[in-house]
C-alpha cells in the first residue's frame, strides 16, 4: 500500500507541477486552489508513504515521477520541447526509479 501512495503521490506531482504555470504567479484563483490542493495531496500521501519506505527511498522515487512525469507531459501540456539526448537522461531516471522500487526495504519489496 505504502509504494501505491508514493506513485499517486508521484502523479499528483506531476499535476501541480505542470499546472503551476497556469496560476500565473499565483494570481489566477482556480488554478491556484487546483494547484494548491494537488500539492498538499503530493506531500500528505508521500508523508504517509514514509511511514513504511526508506524517506531517502520514497523522496528519491517521488521526485523521479514528477521529473519523468513532467517531461514526458511537456510537449502536450506546456508546449516545450523535449530534445532525444533529453529523453535518454530522463530514461536513465526512470530505470533508477523502477531500481529503487526492487533494491527498497519496506513493503512490497
Amino acid at each position: 500500500m505504502a509504494w501505491t501512495l508514493l506513485i499517486i503521490a508521484g502523479v499528483l506531482e506531476v499535476i501541480w507541477a505542470t499546472s503551476l504555470r497556469s496560476t500565473q504567479g499565483w494570481t489566477r484563483l482556480w488554478p491556484s486552489v487546483f494547484t494548491a490542493a494537488a500539492m498538499l495531496a503530493s506531500f500528505f500521501l508521500l508523508a504517509r508513504a514514509m511511514k513504511v519506505i526508506p524517506p531517502a527511498t520514497a523522496y528519491a522515487v517521488w521526485v523521479g515521477i514528477g521529473a519523468v512525469g513532467v517531461a514526458v507531459a511537456s510537449p502536450w501540456v506546456l508546449k516545450m520541447p523535449v530534445s532525444g539526448k533529453q529523453w535518454a537522461c530522463i530514461a536513465m531516471i526512470a530505470v533508477g526509479i523502477v531500481g529503487l522500487k526492487l533494491v527498497s526495504p519496506g513493503e512490497g519489496a
